[in-house]
């Protein structure tokens, strides 16, 4: 295929070319109607924002950019089929459960899974059987189930639909999925992989591989995370006979909006034709500036790039570095105060930040120059952290308190009689909501599953101590929903 063509990028610039006016939404004219203030910050995106069909295409898209744009993504990865989406790998994720469960039965889900395919169980109504991750108890850091979990769990639930796998983690840390394809595929069932983090792996072999090569049937990737994209931009692959494709585009038809957003269309158009033309090299370049950051941040006393303990055995199977995980503990403070310092005095975002560590996530937009802020920048940290507060201590559970024992359904614990407790009260009930530190947004508390002490305990330290957690009933954690009925014996 033509690979130097943007189908959508092209078509919006040929709108503009051709002077096209609608009289359709969106209302605002592509900016004509808005008011000065909004235009002086968002005039530009304002301009590409136009209608998909009956504007960017005709009223019937007989162009037909947005199915010859995905056909060029397919081709450009190596997949069957791919599907855009602009209501963010969230929605893929939960179409795609969907479409291999038709929404009943038992999936099986590493435990590490991300709040959104949560989401998707409490929509469908699907009985999770939970794979346990691996967990570092030093680090506490939970890497991806190997096949090994895997296999125990399809000998226990051989009846399962399918399974779902998590690769990348928000740490970097990869699973074996092709020898957990294997397994699956053994007993003629597909897999599920949530590559969100992991949308630039098909462009370069010194990154892990990629979920299609790897064989899953479907891969789901968030471009705007390690890719270039607007926010929401997501895409989902798919390839073999072990999931039907018109079922896969109806179910996430069946969630998505009717008004995508043609900016993140043609955003993701034009990163696939840069990738395919200048990927590796872009890549190439990227991982080693990669290579001397963490070299350079590994110098600086105090500090430590993880590496090696993201490989150890019984750790993940390969690793992401440009992934830049940093561990603050010397210091005797936490992620959450380095996070926060960063940003008021140096006016600097990271990602992650936890109770002893920050991440920092490079794609093929930096260079020295962003690398040189955020060195300089933790250059000055030896001497700053001595002048900040001690940290309000974490209580960090045990792997085992971090195993779910599922009660009910998420969806019947999610929509059933709840109510809300006092903290001191909820262990040993039922969850009726997720509450997720985010970042990385994997919930500690799930719908359905038995809510244990040591998970409050590291719940309400973490937010003293600075951990986000946006979706819990109560954001203050002095109470938990839960469901009104006891939980079963058992």
């Amino acid at each position: 295929m033509d690979h130097t063509r943007a189908p959508i990028l092209d078509a919006l610039a040929d709108y503009h070319r051709l002077d096209r006016y609608g009289f359709t939404p969106p209302g605002h004219r592509q900016g004509r109607g808005a008011d000065e203030r909004v235009t002086a910050v968002l005039g530009g995106a304002l301009r590409e924002d136009v209608l998909s069909t009956a504007g960017l295409d005709d009223r019937k898209s007989s162009n037909g950019y947005l199915s010859t744009a995905e056909e060029l993504m397919a081709d450009a990865v190596g997949a069957d089929q791919a599907f855009f989406s602009t209501c963010g790998s969230s929605l893929s994720v939960k179409a795609s459960i969907l479409a291999v469960t038709r929404g009943e039965g038992e999936l099986i889900i590493g435990r590490d899974a991300h709040k959104s395919v949560v989401a998707g169980l409490v929509l469908s109504g699907l009985q999770p059987r939970w794979v346990p991750t691996r967990y570092d108890e030093e680090q506490h850091i939970a890497h991806p189930p190997g096949p090994e979990e895997f296999e125990r769990m399809w000998q226990r639930y051989p009846d399962a639909s399918a399974a779902l796998v998590t690769s990348p983690t928000p740490y970097g840390t990869c699973a074996d999925l092709q020898a957990i394809v294997e397994v699956c595929h053994s007993r003629g069932k597909p897999v599920i992989v949530d590559e969100a983090w992991g949308a630039h792996l098909p462009f370069h072999n010194d990154l892990p591989t990629w979920a299609m090569d790897a064989g899953a049937d479907i891969c789901v990737v968030s471009v705007h995370k390690m890719g270039i994209g607007f926010e929401q931009g997501s895409v989902y692959h798919l390839q073999g006979s072990l999931v039907d494709p018109v079922r896969l585009s109806q179910c996430a038809d069946v969630l998505a909006t009717t008004s995508a957003n043609v900016l993140l269309y043609a955003a993701i158009d034009g990163w696939r034709r840069q990738m395919v033309q200048h990927g590796t090299q872009l890549l190439g370049d990227t991982l080693a500036l990669t290579a001397r950051t963490r070299e350079a941040i590994e110098r600086i006393p105090g500090l430590h790039v993880l590496r090696d303990e993201l490989l150890a055995e019984e750790a993940s199977h390969d690793f992401d570095p440009m992934h830049v995980l940093i561990d603050v503990s010397e210091f005797g403070v936490s992620g959450y105060q380095v996070a926060d310092w960063l940003r008021a005095e140096h006016r600097i975002d990271v990602g992650i930040n936890d109770h002893r560590r920050i991440e920092a996530t490079l794609s093929i937009a930096d260079d020295e120059e962003t690398t040189g802020r955020l060195l300089d920048a933790l250059r000055q940290l030896p001497d700053v952290a001595e002048r900040m507060p001690e940290p309000s201590p974490v209580a960090l559970p045990s792997a085992k308190d971090l195993q779910p024992v599922m009660a009910s359904l998420p969806r019947d614990a999610f929509f059933g009689p709840v109510e809300a407790v006092p903290a001191e009260e909820a262990a040993g009930r039922v969850a009726a909501e997720q509450v997720t530190p985010y970042p990385p947004g994997i919930p500690a508390i799930l719908p359905g599953e038995i809510i244990n002490q040591a998970v409050i305990d590291y719940l309400q330290s973490g937010l003293e101590a600075g951990m986000v957690i946006p979706d819990a009933a109560d954001p203050s954690l002095e109470t938990f929903r839960v469901a009104r009925s006891l939980p079963h014996e058992g």
